[in-house]
């Protein structure tokens, strides 16, 4: 473990290092409103019911992901509320629901931003996130004080915030406030720096590493692990759309130093996006090798969504389609879900393998069977291009 992760556990505990997904608000209904507004956020809201399927696979498979919890607990004050007894029951009067489950995306003045029906997918569910936070635009509100020369730091944190939630760029702001040696016993300057941390290729990120120890006394240690993670996503986000490799080996570094527990998920995943973007199946395949022995480890979604990654970026490589076929038989076998299955079928009828694909349809028809009318369905046509 890094000195960085070793001194900030001896300051702040261990409890907590990582997220295990999303974290739910306990309290009442009018608690959580107060909450978001002391935090100037908006309320998440997962409406279900106990007897609904979707509601109880979305719950178990998606909201525990890691990356879907980084994501809300940075962002979101969640809340899970029983439709049919409870909070539930007075939420509905307001709010009223008729299919389950809801997704309702709340500002703290209990004005609806966003309402969603039906289950989400772990990515679909973050960039529905990401659009409801880029939807809010709060930054006016500050940008004129802040252009007449006002620099009090209550003032400049809440301009900082604003433009992060919309989606603009906070360094200019963040770099000018930070160009004067700053008093970092001072509470509001700690939070004000790490609300300003959202690139690993800065200035500002080199002063937040500075002062790690005072910033994990203050927001504690998943929440600093969390801010790593978004700044360096961000650098090699950029890397990526521009295909520089150098910024995207600075993004790595950084993780491999300040959160070491992620970096090599971080660093292959990242280098699979770098390669996939430009081209390289080669060095693309070889990450994808890297990542199911040293990350998926046998686990069948990560093997299964990674068959599917393989098969969308270079479906036309034979030996890339080789390592899908791999993958997803191993995913299929593995975790025995008609899904899986029916990922291994399509890679198969994708390879030429017709009479293959034909018994991993039917087996995925067997277990479809289990899932519902609409999962039948969806096999029951693939089968049919098979036969065609």
């Amino acid at each position: 473990m890094r000195l960085f992760t070793l001194a900030l556990m001896l300051f702040v505990g261990t409890s907590q290092i990582f997220s295990q997904g999303i974290e739910f608000f306990q309290g009442t209904w009018d608690e959580a409103l107060a909450l978001a507004k002391e935090k100037d956020k908006i309320i998440f809201v997962d409406a279900f019911a106990v007897w609904c399927g979707p509601c109880k696979r979305m719950a178990k498979n998606v909201f525990t992901q890691e990356k879907v919890g980084d994501f809300y607990n940075s962002n979101f004050i969640n809340v899970k509320l029983d439709m049919e007894r409870g909070e539930g029951l007075k939420f509905r009067q307001k709010y009223p629901v008729g299919a389950f489950p809801t997704l309702f995306y709340i500002d703290y003045t209990g004005e609806v931003v966003k309402q969603v029906r039906g289950a989400q997918q772990a990515d679909p569910l973050i960039q529905l996130g990401s659009s409801v936070l880029k939807s809010i635009d709060r930054s006016g509100q500050y940008a004129e004080e802040y252009e007449k020369g006002n620099r009090n730091p209550e003032l400049v944190y809440k301009y900082v915030q604003s433009l992060n939630k919309a989606g603009k760029s906070s360094l200019k702001v963040s770099n000018e406030y930070f160009r004067d040696d700053r008093d970092m016993t001072n509470e509001l300057n700690i939070q004000l720096l790490f609300e300003s941390t959202v690139a690993a290729d800065s200035r500002i990120f080199d002063l937040f590493a500075k002062n790690y120890i005072a910033i994990g006394k203050v927001k504690g240690l998943q929440a600093v692990n969390e801010r790593v993670l978004m700044a360096c996503s961000k650098t090699a986000s950029k890397a990526i759309e521009f295909q520089t490799l150098e910024l995207l080996e600075e993004a790595k570094e950084k993780m491999e130093k300040y959160y070491p527990a992620r970096a090599d998920k971080f660093g292959l995943e990242n280098d699979m996006a770098y390669f996939r973007k430009i081209g390289d199946h080669k060095s693309f395949l070889k990450s994808c090798q890297a990542y199911s022995k040293r990350i998926a480890k046998g686990n069948a979604k990560s093997l299964n969504d990674l068959a599917g990654q393989i098969q969308m970026s270079f479906g036309e490589d034979e030996k890339c389609m080789k390592m899908a076929e791999k993958y997803a038989k191993e995913a299929a076998e593995k975790g025995g879900l008609y899904n899986y299955w029916l990922t291994y079928a399509t890679i198969l009828k994708h390879n030429n393998k017709n009479d293959d694909a034909k018994k991993a349809a039917n087996k995925s028809l067997e277990l479809a069977k289990e899932a519902g009318k609409g999962a039948e369905s969806i096999v029951q046509r693939f089968l049919r291009t098979l036969e065609s």
